[in-house]
């Protein structure tokens, strides 16, 4: 049996972390000894491992709860994950192209600007006025 600091230096997990994810209902309560420390077992530590897992590869608490469920039924198709993965796959997508658009807007903007002082500085008029931008970035 772990204790919740072992717990934590296994998984690289907080403790506040790991007792928020009790209270979501993706860890168990973890049972108390007698001097009322919590102890987490092997196959919880390896749940903790897959939240976190999970939550690093941007995963939301309703779709690692679902993947959890799903864990628990070997013997149903993978399909459900499957859309989990994509749906969380399209979302990353969307970010990238969001962020290569605010890379290319802060690239146009900072090449812009050739003065010593602010009074002239194009990356102060750029963000004072978002009709100086190229593309809607926001």
């Amino acid at each position: 049996m772990l204790t919740i600091g072992d717990l934590s230096r296994e998984t690289g997990v907080k403790v506040p972390t790991i007792r928020y994810y009790e209270q979501m209902g993706l860890l168990s309560h973890a049972g108390r000894s007698e001097g009322n420390q919590r102890r987490y077992s092997r196959e919880e530590r390896d749940r903790l491992a897959f939240i976190r897992h999970a939550r690093d590869l941007g995963l939301t608490i309703d779709a690692i709860r679902e993947l959890i469920d799903l864990s628990q039924h070997p013997e149903r198709p993978c399909h459900d994950a499957d859309r989990i993965a994509a749906e969380q796959l399209a979302t990353v997508r969307r970010k990238i192209a969001r962020l290569r658009k605010l890379e290319a807007e802060l690239e146009r903007i900072t090449s812009h600007c050739h003065s010593d002082q602010i009074s002239d500085c194009y990356v102060i008029r750029a963000l004072a006025n978002h009709d100086l931008c190229a593309d809607e970035h926001d």
